[in-house]
C-alpha cells in the first residue's frame, strides 16, 4: 500500500524559508517519479516540482524556478523540497505525489495528504 505523509508546512513571513518532507512507503523512487503540489483556496491545484531519479530530470514550475530545491533521500525514501525566498503567493496545501512511472512526465496518480503553509507579508 502505498502511503506518503507531507510535513513542514508552517507560518512564516514573505522572504523567509520552509523545507518539507515527504516520507514514502509502499514505492521507491527509482522505479517511481515523485513531486509536490500544492493548491490555494479557490485554485486549482498545480505542480510545483517533481524529481525523476530513474534518469535524474527535475521539474519546476517557472513561478518557483530559483527559489525552491527539490530533493530526495533514497535511502531514507523521503522527498524534500526547500523553498527559499517565499512570497504570500506561495500559501497553499502543499501535497507530494506519486509518477504513474519512471519519468514524472508521465503524469501522477496518488496524493498523499497535505501540509499547510501559510506567508504572511
Amino acid at each position: 500500500e502505498v502511503q506518503l505523509q507531507a510535513s513542514g508546512g508552517g507560518l512564516v513571513q514573505a522572504g523567509e524559508s520552509l523545507r518539507l518532507s515527504c516520507t514514502a512507503s509502499g514505492i521507491t523512487f527509482d522505479r517511481y517519479a515523485i513531486g509536490w503540489f500544492r493548491q490555494a483556496p479557490g485554485k486549482e491545484r498545480e505542480g510545483v516540482s517533481a524529481i525523476s531519479e530513474a534518469d535524474g530530470s527535475r521539474f519546476y514550475a517557472d513561478s518557483v524556478k530559483g527559489r525552491f530545491t527539490i530533493s530526495s533521500d533514497e535511502a531514507k525514501n523521503t522527498l524534500y523540497l526547500q523553498m527559499n525566498s517565499l512570497k504570500p503567493e506561495d500559501a497553499a496545501v502543499y501535497y507530494c505525489a506519486k509518477g504513474r512511472s519512471t519519468g514524472y512526465y508521465y503524469g501522477m496518480d496518488y496524493w498523499g495528504k497535505g501540509t499547510q503553509v501559510t506567508v504572511s507579508s
